[in-house]
């Protein structure tokens, strides 16, 4: 489905990504993790087709993601951006109906049968449906972002691409959004989620990909990729007799 070849990032003249190659296959929930500044979100801005990379390349089905339309990348690729400002005070199921723009570009009462389906759908498995016909601005950081993981779900894209999605939801929710997102796999979907919860991606997650300094330093099922060895030295910590994560020593 995807296929990152060679990528590389210079932010000012700081390299942010160097060499960075990976595959995206459909079915497939990938939890990129790695330390803070490790590359994540340009990576994922770069898959998106937000970033253009300074050598190397995204495909999609083996086609250059930088010289498909906007309505053609979306059809593939939603993007879920770390940062999620809401400049109108828009009714919550109106925002949820921005995800299926590209089918029918109109709020949700002017949408069609199929895309209101898709919409209460999605609503339903972010847990926004209570709140849905209340303004944004009345709702609480957790709420927001519930309507907008609701958002990426409604959309046609075939793969999903989130940074930090669970950032402001409380540990029910990060629960639910995960499995949320390991049910869109099963469905068909390829998923590739920012995660900083370590034991969230391990749990979840089919396979992980580890960052550090911009390179990818492991690639594998979550037990394989975060073993002890890449523990101490990408994050500094270890599992202790409990399992629990603790500082390395």
């Amino acid at each position: 489905m995807i296929t990152v070849s060679g990528i590389n990032v210079d932010l000012g003249s700081r390299p942010v990504l160097a060499d960075v190659s990976l595959s995206v296959a459909p079915r497939e929930f990938i939890g990129l993790v790695g330390p803070n500044g490790a590359g994540k979100s340009t990576l994922l801005r770069v898959i998106a087709g937000l970033l253009a990379p300074h050598t190397g390349k995204v495909a999609f089905d083996e086609t250059d993601i930088a010289s498909l339309t906007h309505r053609e990348r979306a059809l593939r690729v939603a993007w879920l951006p770390q940062v999620r400002p809401v400049a109108w005070n828009l009714i919550a199921e109106d925002l949820v109906a921005l995800g299926r723009f590209v089918t029918s570009p109109s709020p949700y009462d002017r949408c069609g049968p199929a895309d209101r389906a898709a919409i209460d759908d999605a609503l339903e498995r972010a847990g926004a449906t209570p709140y849905r016909h209340r303004p944004v601005h009345t709702l609480s950081g957790g709420e927001q972002a519930r309507l907008h993981l609701a958002r990426t779900l409604a959309t046609p894209s075939r793969a999903l691409l989130l940074d930090e999605p669970g950032a402001a939801l409380d540990i029910a929710h990060r629960l639910s959004l995960m499995q949320v997102l390991q049910d869109e796999c099963a469905a068909g979907r390829a998923v590739v989620a920012a995660v900083h919860d370590l034991d969230l991606a391990s749990r979840f997650c089919s396979r992980i990909i580890v960052l550090d300094q911009g390179h990818v330093v492991a690639d594998g099922a979550p037990d394989m990729a975060l073993d002890a060895a890449c523990l101490a030295r990408v994050f500094a910590v270890r599992r202790n007799a409990k399992g629990v994560f603790e500082p390395a020593r």
